[in-house]
């Protein structure tokens, strides 16, 4: 079965557009998708660093057809959203502003779907309000602090001389660490579209601001990871264990914490690492289908 192709940045951004909204540090502009039935079930799905909604672009399309209304946005700083250069950069804030998406399209209870950074905005927006979400699906991401293993380019650039080292980041360098990370293989297309939404609007430059989530995650973990354990809705995760950032060594606590929840792991062959949604677009697809349900 062929790979389902990744659309480019312009094809979607053109089905989306910029919307006002209002989050703890002033208003911002972000870029907002709904794509199926617009009296279908809910289901947003929240993007990972450094990347963009343009992640979820192979997924979106089954998930709509299926019936589901699905809500992708770029989170502050992101892909086409707005990218203040000297901002304060918050998971907090980020759950604000999702949380004034919900309100502007009018959108109360929601499955809600979470990869990479977007796992610790989750985490928050559980931690807020665990009643407004229908189902809950994890894809690799930090879920424990201590189990976060950040690849040696994000460790730099979290460093004292990230603000500098951003400057000599580039395409082939982007490229160069997804592939490390990476399990299967992915086109030069779709790495290039991802370096895409990385660079507008200078946005690789806000990499040290950004890569402040990894301080956040340990000063809020005494309410994010009750949050976490303590759902009650229905839990899957959806899994890369070839990812070294938080793959394999993730999954045994996941099973002991929370035995009651799903656990696929994207085994293969070849395996999965820390970009299931790309890696394995058609896989994830299915998967997410039938633990959405049919509308």
């Amino acid at each position: 079965m062929p790979r389902t192709a990744m659309p480019t940045i312009a094809q979607w951004t053109a089905g989306g557009s910029r919307i006002g909204v209002r989050g703890r540090a002033g208003r911002h502009t972000l870029f907002v998708r709904q794509d199926g039935p617009a009296t279908g079930p809910p289901v947003t799905l929240v993007h990972g660093f450094p990347t963009s909604s343009h992640d979820w672009s192979p997924i979106v399309p089954l998930l709509a057809a299926r019936g589901h209304r699905v809500t992708t946005l770029d989170l502050l700083g992101f892909g086409h959203s707005d990218k203040p250069r000297r901002h304060i950069y918050s998971l907090l804030e980020q759950a604000d502003l999702v949380e004034d998406v919900w309100r502007g399209l009018g959108i109360g209870d929601t499955a809600l779907v979470a990869h990479d950074y977007g796992v610790s905005v989750a985490q928050e927006l559980l931690a807020r309000g665990p009643g407004r979400i229908t189902r809950m699906a994890w894809l690799n991401g930090g879920l424990y602090p201590d189990l976060h293993r950040p690849v040696r380019a994000q460790r730099l650039l979290h460093g004292p001389f990230g603000p500098l080292l951003a400057h000599a980041v580039t395409e082939r360098g982007f490229r160069a660490a997804m592939r490390r990370i990476l399990g299967r293989p992915v086109p030069d297309g779709d790495l290039h579209a991802m370096w895409e939404s990385v660079r507008h609007d200078g946005g690789r430059l806000l990499a040290p601001r950004l890569l402040r989530y990894i301080d956040e995650r340990r000063t809020h973990q005494a309410r994010w990871i009750p949050a976490l354990e303590g759902y009650a809705g229905p839990t899957l995760f959806l899994w890369g264990p070839a990812d070294p950032i938080s793959g394999a060594h993730v999954l045994a606590r996941i099973r002991q914490r929370m035995p009651d929840a799903t656990v696929t792991e994207l085994a293969g062959p070849p395996t999965v690492g820390h970009y299931p949604q790309v890696e394995a677009p058609d896989e994830v697809a299915g998967h997410l289908v039938d633990f959405l349900g049919t509308p």
